[in-house]
């Protein structure tokens, strides 16, 4: 077993054991996989300017 299925597989024991993982990360689901700091966080930028926006 490589060390990326082990980290999949811990991974995927962790969120079924907590139902609260995909809440966490709902904030994320625009974002493209394999996005880099700079994407997320531009992302999460965008995201809060939205938001103050509608206030």
């Amino acid at each position: 077993m490589t060390a990326e299925e082990k980290f999949d597989e811990q991974s995927a024991g962790e969120e079924s054991a907590d139902g609260d993982a995909d809440a966490e990360r709902s904030h994320l689901t625009d974002v493209e996989d394999g996005a880099g700091c700079t994407e997320i966080w531009e992302h999460l930028s965008e995201r809060r300017e939205e938001e103050s926006d509608e206030e």
